[in-house]
């Protein structure tokens, strides 16, 4: 099997063009976050002297006169918490079926649409907040419809397109883009509330997914056999690459799939991983301003580091990964196993570090940052392991396994609002606590029930070869 240049290679298109994807779709999930902190009335969201007693006022003082004009409502911390976890109650929906239709219909459409249904309401959204909370929230619920097709609709895709040892470096290539929307969007969606209007954080990036819509339907396609203009010898080498793994059976295998102790060992890691994120995710912006008292600048800045970290991380672990298996023949269940160990215990550790060093900002970003930088080992740890159990149908069990892993989104953030009504760093420390002791379960147990092979339900009637 002759490796094939990976330069313009259609491969890699899709790959860059998926990250140009992810990255706007979590720019456009993770905007509220900031947006929200300039579209609350200051004195709703807690007692004044909640904030102050913890930590010293920390602010350079930059005089430049900050915009006001946005509408601000008087939401409270309960309320903000129902409107940060919405999306998750439409992403938890589409998953299966994205998973399953993605099998169907093929998943170009699939994520295509997805992102630009997602933009679309990402337009609306300052008309909702206007209607009233509940529109808000359904807007945010129908944005998360629309993202959740897309997970299970590119690993459908990878399915058909990625050679099984570049596994590691492709996938991790395209959903870095997530990483790197979540790090361009939060700080330019702190400087874009600070000098415009909040209005136009959701104005900008929702145009910018429209625009990608349309280069993604015009680029690519979804198996490498209706590709347009792939080289022959790239098509080749892409399809004997995978001709023993893909199933030819037209029915989904439910059955021994849920009984599959492999994939629930996904499901355990994806949850508990998530729980971390999640919680991170939707209340970093919240932790540095409440307790370590950020204005939003620097808030947007710090904010996002931890993401940069985890982005190059996931690229340069996705390499590693498939070095290790292709050159120094380590078995891909070692190196899922190793890399998910790292990618979850590390984080835990520096999390409830993060709990414990009071008012040093420095080392509390530090802490932070190195905690989220390590999760991206995951990528290429449990993160992939669908493609290696059931190339055929990744898209269904990451369907599964990320209706799970929504789980954390809906119900972590409302839980850390409830712990943390009085904004005390013992209360923080609580949150950080649940969350490392999690993500250590979901270590233990992945490492524990974990498969680098292709199961005997995921290839063609069952009884043939196993590899």
């Amino acid at each position: 099997l002759v490796s094939v240049p990976t330069c313009c290679s259609a491969r890699y298109n899709l790959a860059l063009l998926a990250c140009f994807g992810f990255f706007l779709l979590y720019a456009l999930r993770v905007n509220l976050s900031v947006a929200l902190v300039d579209m609350v009335e200051p004195n709703t969201s807690l007692a004044k002297n909640a904030t102050s007693s913890v930590c010293p006022e920390h602010s350079s003082t930059i005089n430049v006169p900050r915009n006001t004009t946005g509408e601000k409502y008087s939401w409270d911390a309960d309320t903000q918490g129902w409107i940060l976890g919405s999306f998750f109650y439409g992403y938890i929906i589409t998953q299966i079926p994205g998973g399953y239709l993605a099998s169907k219909i093929g998943g170009k459409l699939l994520l295509g649409f997805g992102i630009f249904g997602t933009s679309v309401f990402t337009l609306l959204t300052p008309l909702a907040a206007n209607l009233g909370v509940g529109y808000l929230i359904a807007v945010r619920a129908l944005e998360g419809l629309g993202e959740g097709v897309t997970f299970p609709a590119m690993h459908s895709m990878w399915s058909s397109w990625a050679p099984p040892l570049e596994r590691s470096k492709l996938l991790s290539i395209s959903y870095a883009g997530a990483q790197l929307g979540t790090v361009v969007s939060l700080p330019l969606s702190g400087l874009i509330c600070y000098y415009m209007n909040w209005v136009y954080v959701f104005y900008i990036f929702g145009a910018l997914g429209v625009l990608w819509w349309f280069f993604w339907m015009g680029f690519v396609s979804d198996t490498p056999e209706t590709h347009r203009s792939i080289s022959h010898a790239e098509r080749e080498y892409i399809l004997s690459s995978l001709k023993d793994q893909l199933s030819t059976q037209k029915s989904v295998p439910w059955r021994p799939m849920l009984k599959s102790l492999p994939l629930w060992a996904i499901v355990v890691a994806h949850f508990s991983y998530n729980w971390t994120f999640y919680t991170l995710l939707t209340l970093l912006p919240t932790y540095m301003k409440e307790i370590l008292r950020f204005d939003a600048q620097e808030n947007g800045f710090l904010s996002a580091l931890p993401y940069f970290g985890c982005w190059l991380c996931i690229i340069l672990s996705g390499q590693i990964a498939d070095y290790l298996r292709e050159k120094q023949n380590f078995s891909t269940v070692c190196v899922r196993k190793c890399f998910t160990l790292i990618g979850m215990i590390g984080p835990a550790l520096f999390l409830v570090a993060a709990g414990f060093i009071g008012c040093n900002y420095a080392l509390a970003v530090a802490f932070v940052t190195i905690s989220t930088t390590l999760g991206g080992f995951c990528t290429s740890g449990y993160s992939i392991n669908h493609l290696d159990i059931a190339p055929s149908y990744a898209g269904i069990l990451l369907g599964i396994t990320n209706s799970f892993a929504t789980i954390p989104g809906m119900v972590g953030p409302v839980i850390a609002k409830i712990l943390t009504h009085n904004n005390t760093v013992g209360e923080w420390q609580t949150v950080f606590y649940i969350a490392a002791s999690i993500n250590l379960f979901g270590a233990i147990f992945f490492a524990l029930f974990a498969s680098g092979e292709v199961q005997d339900w995921a290839v063609s009637g069952y009884h043939l070869h196993r590899n």
